[in-house]
């Protein structure tokens, strides 16, 4: 049975039998498809596409009204956690809204603002490594210490979402324990934001941010970064960190729910399957679900001691098949997507031209961003760069698909947007 419904009412499972409008805004090559991922889906609802025909004899139906079924992400290493002891008493959890809004536009361009973040990342470092060295020293944090910084951060994400996010993905191995917070700090903003949060709690979440991983401090540094992989004893360590820093941030006087809840619980997921008390369900909240996504992003794209990050195409890929068998919410990593594009700066794409690119800025379009073009594939020969906004290309040129930069021996691609 086809029936037409809008963009908003579309989900994981229909069949597209037409997308209504002109072949130019359908981000897909066929007319007619699955809806497989939510990568997909989310390519879809963020073009110009409003409504589309669905073949329900062929995939899903429209759901009545009702909250979506939620999971949480996987903690950031795969291994199945030991008995964990009894849990504290949990915030309640938080609805997300739904339908999802539409991202702020940027007041700000990519590349002025890309200048503007390497600042303020060197000065949100310095921040970082200090709290950290003062917390090894046995002094409690100061919260009123670390608002500027979360101020700053905020600031730059509110002027252009992708720039600081993109770039702090930069980071070496050996400034990953500082620059994490400060990348799921500038994550948690861009994805409150996204939510349609208020500002008040934009700014705790930025916060919880900054403060969730504060329990890495007593962690000894041998195993923080340690190249091998972790013996069962220096693995349960690790796992105490979410209680280690939910222990010391109470010490230091925090009050905020928000943030002692994300600290506490970035690594449990609604399957029951993460750390350290294993909650399941409704016990977790919207707050510990980001954190857990913007957790888990930062430390997959990132270079760490002992392997190399992900590029951004294959973490969204690999999370979106993580919200598909119910581990991260996926609402929320929806939401996610959106706000950190579904092309992030820095991201190879092979162009319908046959030609392979490098995106420079998506702050325009999700799906049509400005990219660097610097290799032709027919020709098997890199050729000079050339700068194309392909939302007002004249050559009706567009992103054909993800490629990987090992794939092609490219190398370090990030001089061409940087």
């Amino acid at each position: 049975m086809l029936k037409k419904i809008s963009i908003d009412q579309l989900a994981l499972g229909m069949h597209v039998h037409a997308v209504c409008g002109s072949w130019f805004d359908n981000p897909f090559w066929s007319n007619s498809f699955n809806i497989d991922s939510l990568i997909d889906l989310a390519r879809l609802q963020s073009g110009r596409v409003r409504q589309v025909w669905i073949d329900t004899s062929k995939g899903a139906d429209v759901r009545p009204a009702a909250p979506a079924p939620e999971a949480e992400a996987p903690s950031e290493t795969p291994e199945t956690p030991a008995a964990a002891p009894e849990p504290e008493p949990d915030p309640a959890p938080v609805a997300a809204p739904a339908p999802l809004p539409k991202r702020v536009p940027p007041t700000t361009g990519t590349a002025e603002e890309l200048a503007r973040a390497a600042r303020v990342i060197a000065e949100s470092r310095r921040a970082v490594a200090d709290m950290f060295a003062d917390i090894r020293m046995g002094r409690m944090i100061d919260a009123d210490r670390a608002a500027p910084v979360v101020d700053d951060i905020a600031a730059s994400v509110l002027r252009n979402t992708g720039a600081l996010i993109s770039l702090v993905r930069l980071k070496q191995a050996d400034d990953y324990t500082y620059l994490h917070s400060v990348a799921v700090c500038a994550m948690m903003v861009a994805l409150a934001r996204q939510l349609g949060l208020d500002e008040d709690d934009v700014h705790r979440c930025g916060m919880a941010g900054l403060l969730h991983d504060v329990g890495k401090m007593a962690v000894p540094t041998t195993v923080l970064n340690k190249p091998g992989k972790l013996t069962d004893d220096e693995f349960a360590c690790v796992r105490q960190h979410a209680l280690a820093g939910h222990a010391l941030l109470q010490r230091s006087g925090v009050t905020c729910p928000v943030v002692l809840d994300v600290c506490l619980h970035h690594h449990e997921r609604v399957d029951g399957g993460g750390y350290p008390h294993g909650l399941s369900g409704d016990r977790l909240s919207l707050h510990a679900r980001m954190g857990a996504i913007c957790d888990i992003y930062d430390a997959i794209t990132s270079n760490r001691p002992y392997k190399a990050g992900w590029s951004p195409a294959v973490s969204l890929r690999r999370m979106a098949e993580w919200a598909r068998s119910g581990h991260l919410d996926a609402q929320v990593f929806a939401a996610f997507v959106k706000c950190i594009g579904i092309y992030p700066l820095g991201s190879l794409v092979r162009l319908r031209s046959e030609r392979l690119a490098v995106v420079i800025d998506n702050s325009g379009s999700l799906l049509a961003p400005v990219v660097r073009v610097f290799f032709s594939i027919r020709k098997d020969m890199h050729v000079a760069p050339e700068t194309v906004d392909l939302m007002h290309n004249q050559s009706a040129d567009g992103i054909a698909n993800y490629e990987e930069p090992d794939t092609w021996n490219l190398g370090d691609l990030s001089h061409f947007w940087t």
